[in-house]
């Protein structure tokens, strides 16, 4: 978030840190009367509702491969979740006067070639996938939400809201590594892999698309700039250390 500064009181009053400026003090009405800020925000709620409705259809081919019915059951429960999220960023586009397939088509190639590029071999590996490369997708648009208008900012919070598969890829991951310590090197390689992967994905998405650039380093957004972006990502690759220590395995 941007930095808080505090008012300047008297001295009998306390200290109370300012609120929100800029952009992301503004609703979409105000905001979205910059062209480029327009653009962005397209271009955001674009990527964000392919990868929703990337993930409904991998957690649904995933739940093929589901040990019990149980498993299976809490897989399409998850899936029905991220179709629920993919819906609402469709209808928010729709509402702007956007076409939400056009929103999202340049989006399509690089979010299939990553998932084609790291397809799991197994049920475990599906599970790691959508734990640690989702998460990682999460955490980033989180930290652009940050600077988005108010109106935006609260929808696309809600949209990346847990649907329950973090939880459930840890007990399921640590139980399997319980009872075979060796799944857990294999693992922690494909986990590893999945970092880079994801994490080149999204400067590729940003970096071919103007607005969301611009975004990034400032020229839109308050507050980030080439050295935020930089810390930004560091914040991410420590959040995904944390999340492997969670899984059981070595980052």
């Amino acid at each position: 978030m941007r930095s808080m500064t505090s008012s300047d009181k008297s001295d009998n009053d306390s200290a109370a840190p300012a609120g929100p400026t800029g952009i992301a003090a503004q609703g979409w009405a105000t905001a979205a009367a910059d062209p480029q800020y327009r653009a962005a925000v397209v271009d955001l709620l674009g990527a964000l509702a392919y990868g929703e409705l990337a993930a409904f259809e991998r957690l649904a081919e995933d739940a093929k491969l589901a040990p019990t019915l149980a498993d299976k059951a809490e897989l399409a429960k998850m899936a029905s979740a991220e179709f629920h999220h993919f819906e609402r960023l469709r209808d928010r586009l729709a509402e702007v006067g956007e076409e939400p397939t056009l929103a999202m088509e340049p989006f399509v190639a690089a979010l299939d070639g990553f998932h084609r590029q790291t397809a799991p071999s197994d049920w475990l590996e599906g599970l790691v996938k959508a734990y640690v490369g989702d998460s990682i997708a999460s955490d980033f648009y989180r930290e652009v939400a940050a600077r988005l208008d108010s109106d935006t900012r609260e929808l696309v919070l809600a949209v990346l809201d847990d649907t329950g598969h973090a939880g459930f890829a840890v007990e399921k991951v640590r139980a399997a590594i319980e009872r075979d310590p060796r799944v857990g090197g294999r693992l922690a390689l494909w986990a590893r892999r999945l970092m880079g992967e994801a994490l080149s994905q999204s400067q590729r998405v940003v970096a071919d698309r103007d607005a969301l650039s611009t975004m990034l380093v400032g020229g839109v957004a308050d507050g980030f700039d080439l050295a935020e972006v930089g810390r930004m990502f560091s914040r991410i690759t420590e959040a995904h250390t944390k999340r492997m220590a969670a899984l059981g395995l070595a980052a």
